[in-house]
C-alpha cells in the first residue's frame, strides 16, 4: 500500500506490477528508485523489465581480469522471463601451484594409466564396419542371403553385397565445467584434480580438442570462471600447474557459467560439441539462488545450449542427484557416482562411452 502524508494512494495495475517486480528482485524498494514528482527525466530512476528471449551477453569496458566483466541474463521461472544483464561474470586464470601433483597422480595410478592409454589408442585407431556396399573387403552374408531370396521371388538382386572397414574420423570438441565451490574441499577437490589429470592423458592420445574451466563465485555480482585449459592451450607445464592449483572457492551459480561456456564452445568448428559438468551438488548461491529457482535457471541454460547443438552431460557425486538431474539434464544425460574415491577411475571411462 502506498501512502502520501498519511493518506492511502490507489495505484494502477501497472505500478502494482512494477513494485512487485522490484520487491522480488531486491526484497525492498531501493532509495534511488524513489523520485519526487516533477523530477527531470535524467534524474528519475529507470527500471526496465528483461525481455523474454534476450540471451546476448554485454561486455563492460576494461582490459584486466578484474574489470573485464560480461553480463548475462538469468531465467526467472516465476515471472516466465529473463532478468536482463543480471549476472556479472569474470574470467580469471586459475592460480598455478608448484606442487608435483600431476606427477604424483600418474605414479599413484600407474596401472590405470597404462590401461587407459591402451583403451584410448584402440578408440583412436578404431575402424567402422560398413555394410551393404557395392564393393569391399568381405562378403556381407546377410545382404547376400537377402539378395538370393529376392531373386528366388522374382525380384532384382541388389549389388550391395560387400562390407568395408573405414577408419572412424573423430571430430569432437569437449568443454569440461568443473565445480570448484567451497563444498568440494578435501577428498572431493583431490578426486577432481586426479580425474582431470587422467582425462588429459587420455584426451592427448585421442587428439580430441578440449578445454577445462572451473567455476564458483558469490552472488550474481561476482560469478567467476577459472581458466585451466583453453582449446588452444597445450597440455604442458602451465596447464599442469593450474590443475595442481585448483582450490575450493565459494558457491555454485550454474546458469551463467553454462551460457558463457556454450558461447565459447560454439566458436569451435566440430561435428560434436560436448559440455561435461563435474560437480558435487545442485545449483546454489548466497543470494537465494537455490532450490527451484537455481534448478530452473540451470535447466533453461542447458536447453539453450542444446538448441545451439551443444550436448550437455553431468557427472556428479551427489547421491541425491537422481532427485533433480533428470529434470535439469534429461533422463540419460547424467550419471551419479556414489563413492568420491571412484571418481578418477570412472570419469575417463564415462568419456570413452560418451564419444565411442
Amino acid at each position: 500500500m502506498l501512502d502520501l502524508d498519511g493518506e492511502a494512494i490507489k495505484s494502477t495495475p501497472e505500478v502494482t506490477q512494477l513494485l512487485a517486480s522490484i520487491l522480488q528482485d531486491f526484497q525492498h524498494i531501493p532509495p534511488e528508485y524513489l523520485a519526487a514528482a516533477g523530477a527531470s527525466r535524467a534524474d528519475a530512476p529507470q527500471f526496465v523489465s528483461p525481455p523474454d528471449n534476450d540471451n546476448t551477453p554485454t561486455r563492460s569496458s576494461g582490459t584486466t581480469d578484474a574489470t573485464n566483466v560480461m553480463h548475462y541474463p538469468e531465467w526467472d521461472f516465476r515471472r516466465r522471463h529473463y532478468r536482463k544483464n543480471w549476472c556479472a561474470l569474470r574470467e580469471i586464470e586459475m592460480q598455478p601451484s608448484p606442487e608435483p601433483f600431476v606427477e604424483q597422480t600418474l605414479a599413484r595410478y600407474r596401472g590405470l594409466v597404462v590401461d587407459l592409454r591402451r583403451t584410448f589408442e584402440a578408440l583412436r585407431d578404431g575402424n567402422k564396419r560398413l555394410r551393404h556396399q557395392i564393393s569391399g573387403d568381405n562378403i556381407d552374408l546377410d545382404a547376400l542371403i537377402t539378395a538370393h531370396a529376392d531373386a528366388a521371388a522374382g525380384h532384382e538382386m541388389s549389388d550391395q553385397l560387400f562390407t568395408q572397414h573405414r577408419r572412424t574420423d573423430r571430430d569432437i570438441a569437449v568443454m569440461f565445467m568443473v565445480d570448484v565451490s567451497g563444498s568440494t574441499k578435501g577428498w572431493i577437490n583431490e578426486a577432481e584434480r586426479e580425474s582431470l589429470v587422467l582425462l588429459c592423458e587420455a584426451l592427448e592420445i585421442l587428439g580430441d580438442r578440449y578445454a577445462i574451466y572451473g567455476f564458483s563465485g558469490m552472488t550474481r555480482k561476482r560469478c567467476e570462471l577459472y581458466r585451466i585449459k583453453r582449446f588452444d592451450d597445450d597440455y604442458g607445464a602451465d596447464v599442469r600447474a593450474r590443475i595442481s592449483g585448483i582450490k575450493p572457492q565459494d558457491y555454485t551459480r550454474m546458469g551463467v557459467i553454462i551460457r558463457h561456456l556454450t558461447r565459447l564452445l560454439n566458436t569451435v568448428e566440430a561435428r560434436t560439441r560436448l559440455l561435461i559438468t563435474l560437480s558435487d551438488g545442485k545449483p546454489d548461491d548466497y543470494d537465494g539462488y537455490r532450490g527451484e529457482y537455481g534448478i530452473e535457471d540451470t535447466r533453461k541454460a542447458l536447453l539453450e545450449a542444446k538448441h545451439t547443438g551443444v550436448h550437455p552431460f553431468c557427472i556428479t557425486i551427489d547421491h541425491r542427484g537422481h532427485d533433480y538431474l533428470p529434470h535439469m539434464y534429461g533422463a540419460v544425460n547424467y550419471t551419479v557416482i556414489e563413492d568420491v574415491r571412484q571418481l578418477p577411475v570412472r570419469v575417463s571411462d564415462i568419456y570413452r562411452r560418451l564419444t565411442a
